[in-house]
């Protein structure tokens, strides 16, 4: 399998052919307007992009070449259109298939998103079919995606594609007690109140003095 880092474009481009084949049967495959539209919706997208139709070419010479993307020319028509191939060279379909394209049209996410937000790409049964799919896509070898570490205050790790190349997830510091950055800022910022309190309780102190003293003068 030939996984050298794909560009954002690359990935786009496999991921909209991979949604539109299942949500738009009727037009796929794709004409390159059709899949200009499908790169740059505002929906269902993370990031947003404004790809023009030059980058995009170069993204589908560059998978045309890679066997992972085909060009048909049908009888009667001018247009060429354009359909994905993950299934044959990848040998990955169904859930799997899905899942990957929802990593590659929204980025990180856990295995409860990647199945809320599948919608009519395919339906899950549940969330141990996710984990499932996911889990058969890192098994792959190269591996497709990735389990990250789980945020902090997260109740879930995300999944991520590595289609981009590897991925430097960057780790809280941590002083020499161990604690992380964020509990030595919170352990900072309670003994700044505890200081502020007691600036406070003094200065109460010295007006009720002071009231005191006019009293018995």
């Amino acid at each position: 399998m030939d996984l050298q880092p794909f560009t954002p474009a690359e990935i786009r481009v496999l991921g909209a052919l991979v949604e539109k084949q299942a949500l738009t049967p009727d037009i796929y495959p794709l004409t390159l307007n059709a899949l200009v539209s499908a790169c740059n919706q505002l929906t269902s997208r993370e990031p947003v992009m404004q790809l023009t139709d030059v980058e995009i070419c170069t993204a589908l010479d560059v998978l045309m070449a890679r066997k992972l993307v085909a060009e048909r020319q049908f009888t009667g028509s001018r247009v060429a259109k354009y359909e994905h191939r993950l299934n044959y060279e990848w040998n990955i379909d169904g859930a799997r298939l899905a899942t990957l394209a929802l990593l590659l049209l929204r980025g990180p996410q856990t295995a409860a998103e990647i199945r809320s937000r599948a919608g009519r790409l395919y339906s899950f049964s549940d969330l141990a079919e996710v984990d499932t799919a996911l889990n058969a896509l890192a098994d792959k070898y190269p591996p497709l995606v990735v389990k990250l570490a789980r945020q902090p205050g997260a109740r879930e790790a995300r999944w991520a594609s590595l289609l981009a190349g590897e991925i430097c997830e960057a780790q809280p510091e941590e002083n020499e007690s161990g604690e992380t950055e964020l509990a030595s800022r919170v352990t900072a910022l309670e003994a700044e109140v505890a200081e502020l309190k007691a600036q406070v309780m003094a200065l109460m102190t010295r007006q009720e003095s002071g009231s005191v003293y006019r009293h018995i003068a």
